[in-house]
């Protein structure tokens, strides 16, 4: 009897202790699934089936019969056909290795798109968000599958702006949407019409960008091992474009720079995926939300308050609000400045959350030689020239 290896995992399979296998994204995407929190569901591709792809420079057929069986799954969740003519559903591709290595893997949105299915998208939203989103799709594929560099879609785009009259993104209407996405195509010029090969290749394209010179770079800059792979992530899309009702962004359930027990973060109404760092417009606050969305904040409050007593440290999420419905997309170990370590560690042993052993194995030798370095002193009157979070998650799920 042939024993056939597991290489894809719904959300629902998976757990925070399958990082090795699942990687950090999607262990935390199953984990926080588990533990009940609004996760759009979907499925993961393991770390065994890139090693298996990059060795083999093919992806077996079971691989791929896997990934059939999962998304049939993810069609009866969502109650869509993946690519259908009628009610299509779309999904994301994410990277996720075992260890975080922020800005090196690569993501494609609302991948299931084409032209035959952009009219029923049309029908059930409205014609500006389907074109929207599907410039978004042509956009990524194009760079992460085609390896067309950003800065040549983003000429296309700021040739139309400036055709009509518009400085940013969002004030281009249906038609200039449309412009965009012909001029994009143009670029483009391959894409498959078929949603199933346009999944496949896009995994190719995330597991091959595990060994592309920029994750090597940095893998060998932070001495992490290259043998580790990445997993993809298969994520039915949320939508945070759909207008001024919804919204994407970015938090850590406490702030990095100070320690203080408040969630710190930035989020754009009417975005999607990474516009939340791109520097296309200007965030607003997460306190803005009490006043914008009052139940959503509280709702990101708990949220935060839930992650922390499960991971038992501070996270960074992302996270989208579509028509009015808070989801969470990623979360992971926030990164946190020297005195914000102590604080937060001596904080979570005072709320019972850690051990005075764990807190103490928290703060590294390198962060307290740090914190005896001179400083500008908090309390001084200095001139701030620039505010805001630094490049985070990945915001490019939703």
């Amino acid at each position: 009897m042939v024993i056939m290896t597991k290489y894809v995992y719904s959300f629902e399979e998976g757990s925070a202790d399958m990082k090795d296998l699942l990687g950090g994204k999607g262990s935390n995407l199953a984990e926080m699934t588990s533990i009940g929190l609004n996760v759009p569901p979907g499925f993961t591709v393991t770390t065994e089936a890139c090693l298996t792809y990059l060795k083999e420079s093919e992806l077996p057929e079971e691989i791929e019969v896997q990934m059939r069986e999962k998304m049939k799954e993810l069609e009866e969740q969502m109650g869509q056909e993946f690519g259908g003519s009628e009610d299509p559903l779309l999904v994301s591709v994410r990277s996720g290795a075992a260890v975080s290595m922020p800005g090196m893997m690569d993501t494609v949105l609302n991948l299931g798109l084409n032209d035959e299915n952009l009219g029923a998208l049309i029908e059930k939203t409205d014609e500006r968000f389907a074109y929207d989103s599907y410039r978004r799709f042509i956009n990524m594929f194009g760079e992460v599958v085609r390896g067309i560099p950003h800065s040549e879609f983003e000429k296309e785009f700021d040739k139309i702006k400036h055709k009509k009259g518009v400085e940013r993104d969002v004030d281009l209407d249906a038609e200039g949407m449309k412009e965009v996405c012909e001029a994009y195509k143009r670029l483009v010029e391959d894409i498959p019409d078929d949603p199933w090969k346009q999944l496949m290749e896009a995994t190719k394209a995330v597991f091959s960008s595990w060994d592309n010179e920029r994750a090597i770079r940095y893998r060998n800059l932070n001495d992490l091992p290259h043998d580790m792979g990445t997993a993809v992530n298969v994520q039915a899309m949320v939508y945070g474009n759909t207008g001024d009702n919804s919204g994407s962004g970015v938090a850590f359930t406490r702030d990095p720079s100070t320690g203080e027990n408040k969630i710190y973060g930035e989020f754009l109404r009417n975005a999607q995926g990474e516009d939340v760092v791109a520097g296309i417009r200007t965030p607003l606050h997460i306190d803005d939300l009490k006043d914008i969305w009052p139940d959503i904040h509280d709702e990101l409050e708990e949220v935060c308050q839930i992650l922390e007593e499960e991971y038992k440290d501070m996270q960074d999420l992302e996270f989208t609000i579509e028509d009015g419905e808070l989801y969470i997309l990623q979360t992971r170990t926030g990164k946190r400045t020297p005195n914000s370590a102590v604080k937060i560690a001596h904080d979570m042993v005072e709320e019972d959350i850690i051990s005075k052993e764990v807190a103490l194995l928290r703060v590294e030798g390198e962060q307290i030689e740090k914190i005896l370095h001179k400083q500008i002193d908090p309390e001084a009157d200095v001139k701030k020239i620039t505010s805001g979070l630094n490049a985070s998650p990945g915001a490019a799920s939703g």
